[in-house]
């Protein structure tokens, strides 16, 4: 059966049974603990927490799901997977246990022509929480399964919960028996190789608290109502109905190896180290192409670094297999072809994720031929030295210097067999981006912790938003923080979350900067600085009390800055016109990446796999946006179903989850995406849209940035004023201007060579006189001294080395110091007689740099290096002098 048809099957059953189906949510969810979504039930957290009501009280889902912690074992087991699909069916305080083993128990069972899988039930072996007696006797009354069939565990095995407080309860796990030639007999509990799960139902019943039942700790109390969450893995159902030993021998997976070998001449199963990297290859393409089809693009942080070293991975273990052509662009062809008839969105969106795979391999291939030879050279060095452990500090040079990622430096090192010092290299990482980078989520939640949110939002119900229509309403205080704690008043000076039935003011969201104002009640007022969501449906104006005292249930007249109101929604409608511009510009591979609308500005991020955005085209860009302000078109902003917003062809944003209604804001022929944000209702309103610069801001992600409005007049006025006054200073026309600056900036380039040449001759005419006043100490011609003043630098070191030019022959040291503020630096050169002598200018170095509080080191012939006392060159000196006669 294939993998498609165990899906559908899947999907079909639940359906039939009264379960509304959602389709996969995207792998990038809004939620701070997950990089990528990792399980069927995430989307629907919010139901089972309690943070928002179901929509439907059973639901079934095939969701398409990520695990990154185990990558460096994909590939060398049959087990390890980053991508896999998890079937699941749902249910919020609808059916219990009950339900759940009888649906589980007749898909697995069923006959294949009445749309079940067909397992024989001889074969299957439920296991139960050590003392849930209830799905015990369930199994036995729907399965008619003997009772030693059906086996008990501990907390370990069949207690689920979130690994925080919260829901949790007893499971029940399904496992298929696959035959004495693959282990023992006696069920799970004896051997999970010959007994493989396939199927897990969580009966969610308790609350846990601090200390787990996973742990033999008892929940501390019980749910208001009890859920049903499950979850069957598809690709290990699918090894099962495939007769296949793994996932990598099933229909969706063995096409990307078969790729691979004929790319590579070499074949799948014939030797153990090719296995791994086949194996590496298929699991990393189907995963990163499913990855950028939800919007991610390569990057050097979080979900995009993932992505960055799944995709490198498998360029590297092509070249390990022999492949030296570009694969990535045919890998990604073949998980398309094997995917889109559940994913239909990878072959409509392919040139995009064709165009994400081909930037980053070209950039991988540069940067794998200069890192490696790096490489080499410092594996050769530590193993000369008889050393196990490559320096991290050479480890840092690669990433730091040649791009090379850590985790690929790591591997290479153990292939080679040696470990890396990666204390130092996390210490060298620490002193170069030592940031302060503020917890976005922080910022959104504020002070109190997510309970307290859901507590208001359970008592006062969702937040109404009026701000589309109004910028004034009249509303109640349904909740109110101080300092993070629920208050029942908050006085002048106070910092205040305030929480109203109903409200004008938009809080932040999908790059529009929140509304300010302020909440003025009989006796009050309270300014707000900010507005966030920090649980669906709730809205939480942030401010100071700033006259009087503010209590629950007071009335108040919530007033948004209007000027400020009216400046966002100029950039934002501003930035859909950019988005547009963009896309026509570039096509479909330009996908929004990111946004601000801020007062009078915007800031546009967008998907630019084939670089940066040439400045002819970023000008038609900004004249045909104004264009458009010119013809002062009607913003229309209308809610509709998502089938129908597809239809019309409204632009939809990556990595976004969307509801069955979605709201449309459209701008005729020439923009329309879907879009929860507020709008101006006419271009016109606009005026203006400058743009400033576009560039880079990560591999494959470009930025640009632009003014708006008013602000966008006064910068060319700026400009203006500007231009006039060079073309008054230089005497040219303003047109003239660019070839005048051009030959001034020829003239001064020509001036600057000039002296430095007169420079570096007078600094040069010193050698023969500091070589003349040579010392002999014990044979050796010595020059050790200050150097003239304003030498330093490479001029030092060119010194350096043209006096040991004029020692001729004879052994010879030089040693040029010099000083500037509270550091010395020093250079040390030695001819090839006084290096015969065993006088290398590194090994001088260590016994006169402590004088001058410094360290340092080189070759033999030119070494050189700095420390921060001056006043001890003359002990410097002395302590080289006596080196030397030594």
């Amino acid at each position: 059966m294939q993998t498609h048809e165990i899906a559908r099957r899947f999907t079909e059953h639940f359906v039939t049974a009264g379960h509304t189906r959602v389709p996969s949510a995207s792998l990038i969810l809004d939620d701070p603990t997950l990089l990528f979504v990792n399980a069927g039930m995430v989307q629907f957290k919010p139901y089972f927490l309690g943070e928002a009501p179901p929509p439907y009280p059973r639901a079934t889902s095939i969701q398409k799901c990520v695990r990154t912690g185990d990558i460096d074992e994909v590939g060398r087991t049959t087990r390890h997977n980053t991508f896999f699909q998890m079937a699941g069916n749902f249910s919020f305080g609808d059916y219990f246990k009950a339900g759940a083993i009888e649906h589980a128990w007749n898909l697995v069972t069923g006959s294949r022509d009445a749309g079940g899988y067909g397992f024989d039930p001889d074969r299957i072996w439920p296991t139960v929480y050590r003392d849930d007696d209830e799905a015990f006797e369930l199994w036995r009354r729907i399965s008619g399964l003997p009772a030693e069939r059906i086996q008990r565990r501990g907390g370990k095995d069949n207690y689920w919960d979130m690994g925080v407080p919260g829901p949790g309860g007893p499971c029940s796990e399904i496992f298929y028996d696959r035959g004495p030639e693959h282990g023992r007999e006696g069920g799970p509990v004896a051997d999970e190789d010959r007994y493989i799960e396939i199927w897990n139902l969580v009966f969610m019943q308790d609350v846990r608290g601090e200390l787990s039942p996973k742990d033999e700790h008892p929940p501390i109390g019980s749910l208001p109502k009890k859920n049903i969450d499950t979850g069957m893995g598809i690709e290990r159902v699918a090894c099962l109905l495939q007769g296949v030993d793994n996932v990598y021998e099933t229909d969706l997976v063995r096409p990307v190896i078969a790729r691979a070998e004929e790319f590579s001449g070499r074949r799948y199963g014939a030797d153990h180290e090719d296995d791994v990297r086949f194996r590496v290859i298929a699991d990393h393409a189907r995963s990163g192409v499913m990855i950028i089809g939800d919007g991610v693009t390569p990057s050097n942080e979080g979900r995009g670094y993932v992505l960055r070293r799944l995709l490198r991975r498998i360029v590297r273990s092509a070249r390990l297999l022999g492949v030296r052509e570009p694969v990535l662009p045919a890998f990604a062809e073949v998980v398309r072809d094997a995917m889109a008839p559940s994913y239909p969105e990878l072959a409509t969106d392919f040139e995009r994720i064709r165009a994400a795979v081909q930037a980053e391999e070209e950039a991988f291939l540069q940067t794998l031929t200069a890192g490696s030879r790096i490489f080499d050279t410092a594996v050769a060095e530590t193993k000369r030295q008889g050393a196990l452990v490559l320096p991290g500090d050479r480890a840092f040079q690669l990433h730091d210097t040649y791009g090379f990622p850590i985790d690929l430096t790591l591997e290479m090192a153990a292939e080679a067999g040696l470990q890396v010092d990666r204390d130092r290299f996390a210490a060298l990482m620490d002193e170069q981006r030592t940031r302060a980078k503020a917890d976005a989520r922080s910022r959104k939640v504020g002070h109190g912790d997510g309970s307290i949110y859901r507590t208001v939002l359970d008592r006062a119900g969702d937040t109404e938003f009026l701000g589309y229509t109004d910028l004034a309403a009249e509303a109640t205080v349904v909740g109110l923080l101080v300092d993070g704690a629920a208050s029942a008043a908050a006085h002048e000076g106070d910092s205040v979350e305030v929480v109203l039935d109903r409200t004008p003011f938009y809080a932040e969201s999908g790059g529009q900067q929140a509304d300010t104002g302020r909440l003025r009640g009989a006796s009050f007022t309270v300014r707000v600085d900010d507005v966030q969501s920090p649980v669906p449906g709730l809205r939480v104006h942030r401010g100071t009390v700033v006259a009087g005292e503010v209590a629950l249930d007071a009335a108040v007249v919530a007033e948004v800055d209007r000027a400020r109101r009216a400046s966002i929604c100029r950039s934002h409608t501003a930035t859909h016109l950019v988005h547009a511009g963009v896309r026509g510009a570039l096509g479909p591979t330009a996908a929004q990446a990111g946004s601000l609308d801020a007062p009078n500005r915007l800031r546009f991020d967008f998907t630019s796999p084939s670089g940066a955005v040439p400045p002819a085209a970023l000008a038609e860009i900004e004249d045909e946006v104004n264009t458009v302000l010119q013809e002062n078109r009607e913003v229309q902003a209308y809610e509709t179903s998502m089938d129908e917003a597809r239809r019309m062809g409204a632009m939809m944003l990556f990595g976004e989850k969307y509801g069955d209604r979605v709201r449309v804001v459209d701008m005729g022929d020439y923009s329309r995406e879907l879009c929860g944000g507020t709008h101006v209702t006419r271009t016109g309103e606009i005026g203006m849209v400058k743009v400033l610069s576009e560039a880079s801001i990560g591999s494959g992600v470009r930025r640009v940035e632009a003014l708006v409005g008013l602000d966008a007049f006064r910068h060319l006025s700026k400009e203006h004023l500007l231009v006039s006054t060079l073309a008054d200073q230089l005497k040219a026309r303003p047109e003239d201007l660019p070839d005048r600056v051009g030959a001034l900036v020829e003239r001064l380039r020509n001036a600057e060579r000039d002296l430095e040449k007169v420079r570096a001759d007078a600094v040069l005419s010193s050698a023969g006189e500091l070589a003349a006043g040579a010392e002999d100490v014990g044979g050796v011609a010595l020059v050790a001294v200050s150097a003239p003043d304003g030498v330093a630098g490479n001029d030092l070191r060119a010194l350096a080395s043209d006096v040991r030019a004029r020692l001729g022959a004879r052994p010879g040291v030089v040693a040029l110091f010099s000083a500037d503020g509270a550091k010395v630096s020093f250079v040390v050169a030695t001819t090839a007689a006084a290096r015969d002598r065993g006088l290398a200018a590194g090994k001088l170095v260590p016994s006169f740099a402590p004088a001058v509080g410094g360290r340092g080191g080189g070759k033999p012939d030119l070494a050189q290096g700095g420390g921060t006392e001056p006043a001890g060159v003359p002990a410097a000196v002395e302590a080289l002098r006596a080196a030397v006669r030594g």
